[in-house]
């Protein structure tokens, strides 16, 4: 039987025969992952600073607890946007309405004008929203082509029975998705670790995993979470050049960070929360000095030497 972690001969081989010894609790997952990874390829032609995705007068409840209060904002398509904020902010409660986790209380999310606060997880991630998660969520039992490989197994139009017959589209099919997978690991700076299982990698390996599988849906917005938590100054650094690199690659971002210093380094422009509120929304320059946002960040103007704040945010 074919080694699910050869890259040699057919590489399709080697990922069907991972799926077939999965158990009934794996194989749920990984298809789970699938319905949730895809997306219409990303579109290029329209011009840079157009509005792609508006947050518009978003409430979220719990209970008694507010923990966003009307809060609205613009992500222009091309551009890193950092949401940031003290601890309890509301950013990651922010940034899970954006992705389908919860949904609002009150107000809307439209990406290209439709809206997405009532559709289901996979269907935002199919009309073109990835994201990567604060604790990294990985197959730990596949490799790292394999994992990458989940992100476009659902853009495949090749019928359940087709598959299963194992007929030529498929395997035509499988064969590009390993190679774009290869193509993304190489992208971020991993490919040499492609068959390796994914628990075997260093921990910014897998970080950068996360990020390959969510690019491998072609998202037309790509929403990372804490993507630097637990990493050195150098792997900060590595990360925010990487960061830049997509953002060249024509991708819009959005990403929720504590570290002063990679959102400072990476960003466009900066949306703060403070208390569930909107206070700032602007270039980094202007917004690291608004007195509101000073007074948030305990009396001093947020710059590289601002401490990470504490995670866990409401």
């Amino acid at each position: 039987m074919t080694d699910p972690t050869r890259l040699d001969g057919d590489p399709g081989e080697g990922i069907l025969s991972s799926l077939e010894h999965m158990d009934a609790g794996e194989r749920a997952e990984h298809d789970a992952a699938v319905a949730s990874s895809v997306a219409p390829t990303r579109v290029s032609t329209v011009a840079q600073g157009e509005t792609l995705l508006a947050v518009d007068g978003l409430t979220v409840r719990f209970g008694g607890l507010t923990a966003l209060d009307d809060v609205s904002f613009d992500v222009k398509r091309g551009e890193i946007l950092g949401l940031i904020g003290p601890n309890g902010a509301g950013k990651t409660t922010c940034f899970n309405i954006m992705t389908g986790v919860y949904r609002p209380t009150s107000g809307d999310i439209l990406l290209e004008g439709r809206s997405l606060s009532r559709m289901k997880r996979y269907r935002i991630i199919q009309e073109g929203v990835a994201r990567t998660f604060q604790n990294i969520r990985l197959f730990g039992a596949m490799t790292a082509l394999e994992n990458v490989v989940v992100g476009t197994d659902a853009r495949h139009r090749t019928s359940v029975p087709g598959a299963l017959l194992r007929l030529p589209r498929h395997h035509r099919e499988e064969k590009e998705g390993v190679e774009k997978a290869m193509a993304l690991l190489e992208f971020v700076g991993i490919a040499d670790r492609a068959a390796d299982k994914a628990t075997a990698l260093p921990y910014g390996y897998q970080r950068r995993l996360e990020i390959a599988r969510a690019l491998a849906t072609e998202p037309k917005l790509l929403c990372l979470d804490e993507p630097a938590a637990g990493f050195s100054a150098t792997e900060k650094d590595a990360l925010s050049e990487l960061i830049l690199k997509i953002r060249d690659d024509g991708y819009t971002v959005v990403i929720v960070e504590h570290d002063m210093r990679v959102v400072l380094g990476v960003t466009d422009r900066l949306v703060v929360l403070d208390f569930g509120r909107k206070i700032a929304d602007g270039h980094p320059d202007e917004v690291r000095r608004d007195p509101a946002v000073i007074s948030a960040y305990l009396g001093g103007a947020i710059d590289e030497a601002t401490p990470a704040v504490a995670e866990g945010d409401a």
